[in-house]
């Protein structure tokens, strides 16, 4: 008899039997350290709750919004990038799960399913991510075809000016698709369902930028164009560009300070998401829950603060937002149920983080996630 899947953890030892080593380790990892990486997780621990008894806990509702979009609860799942290699077609199982949930997806520049493949295998729109390219006529045209999909929000994300050096990603020699040296091909043999359902897609590259970019027409282009690509120059100039460009809802994700958030509320932006992108950037940072009360004292009142990093439980959530998040982004969380189970992998996940969320906050004497504030937390 198969163990029951009780938490975030389960999916993931499932996760790292069933996923090559090399995209497993593209998810569940951090740049240099990996301390901020850590510490997105552990400084959770810390923070207790009050827990309260003799109420009323009866007809309970986790409802409340994101960005002005109804959500069932205040979650949504964070774009990661070769999320089609964690399972084949991940991106869209992953939308799937979100939208049955009644939860935003959000799809990262870097998928492996296109913009399109999701529009054309959803019913619900859905958000999407953009990184600043050098090619800025391909920026206009990729947030176009983010606009010719109807999706809903444009999540910006400013801090991958640069990338960071994530040390397991060089030893691996990660690629997309693996190339086929002995060590990858023997860890690959130890993966037969992966290989078995990646071999049933024609879906195993970077198809936002494959046949869309110019100059690329095979992997070692495509690899070639995207080293180089991440604009150094980003500036909150190209913020308002890309706000003209779009039109519609605005979120800003990579502010890890006041004096940013200042910034990205005097921009017009719709929100921002506290983020230091999963600890994937500067190792040292501090922990994005640690930098989440600072921010909402400082720009709670002008514009709506998400977070997101480290979030592996309905705790967590209830957690975030007590501390003035208006919602948080699952990344690695649901990307270890999609490599535990694809869909219903997906699916498992958003179901123990609702149960944990909403027996948390019973337990905390509230009924209503919009009336969870700091008031909940233990102050010792």
């Amino acid at each position: 008899m198969a163990r029951p899947i009780t938490s975030i953890a389960d999916l993931r030892a499932i996760a790292k039997r069933r996923v090559p080593r090399m995209f497993y380790d593209y998810c569940d990892s951090g740049s240099w350290t990996e301390s901020t990486y850590r510490e997105n997780e552990s400084d959770f621990v810390p923070i207790k709750l009050r827990q309260r008894v003799a109420v009323d806990m009866r007809n309970r509702t986790l409802e409340t919004t994101m960005v002005g979009e109804k959500v069932s609860m205040p979650v949504a799942i964070a774009p990661t990038g070769l999320t089609g290699m964690q399972h084949a077609d991940g991106e869209i199982h992953a939308a799937r799960a979100a939208e049955k949930a009644g939860i935003p997806f959000t799809l990262s520049t870097m998928s492996i399913c296109s913009i399109e493949d999701v529009a054309e295998n959803t019913s619900k729109p859905f958000w999407f991510q953009l990184y600043v390219m050098k090619d800025r006529d391909f920026v206009s045209r990729l947030i176009q075809r983010a606009k010719a999909a109807k999706c809903s929000a444009l999540m910006l994300t400013l801090d991958l000016q640069i990338l960071g050096q994530r040390h397991k990603d060089i030893i691996n020699g990660l690629s997309t698709p693996p190339r086929m040296t002995i060590p990858n091909i023997v860890n690959l043999a130890t993966k037969p369902r992966w290989c078995f359902n990646m071999l049933r897609t024609n879906r195993r590259t970077f198809r936002n930028i494959a046949g869309h970019a110019k100059g690329v027409t095979d992997l070692r282009s495509l690899s070639s164009w995207t080293a180089e690509q991440f604009d150094p120059a980003l500036s909150w100039d190209d913020v308002k560009w890309i706000k003209d460009q779009w039109g519609g809802k605005l979120v800003l994700k990579g502010i890890m300070d006041a004096e940013d958030a200042e910034k990205a509320a005097a921009s017009g932006a719709d929100a921002l998401i506290v983020s230091n992108h999963g600890g994937r950037q500067l190792d040292g940072a501090v922990s994005s829950v640690s930098a989440l009360p600072e921010i909402v004292d400082a720009v709670g009142d002008r514009i709506e603060v998400l977070m997101d990093g480290g979030i592996r439980s309905g705790q967590d959530v209830i957690k975030a937002v007590a501390l003035g998040a208006k919602g948080v982004f699952i990344g690695r969380a649901f990307l270890y149920g999609l490599g535990a189970g694809g869909e219903a992998g997906v699916t498992s996940c958003l179901d123990i983080i609702r149960k944990e969320l909403d027996t948390t906050m019973a337990f905390c004497g509230l009924r209503d996630i919009r009336d969870v504030d700091g008031r909940i937390i233990a102050r010792r």
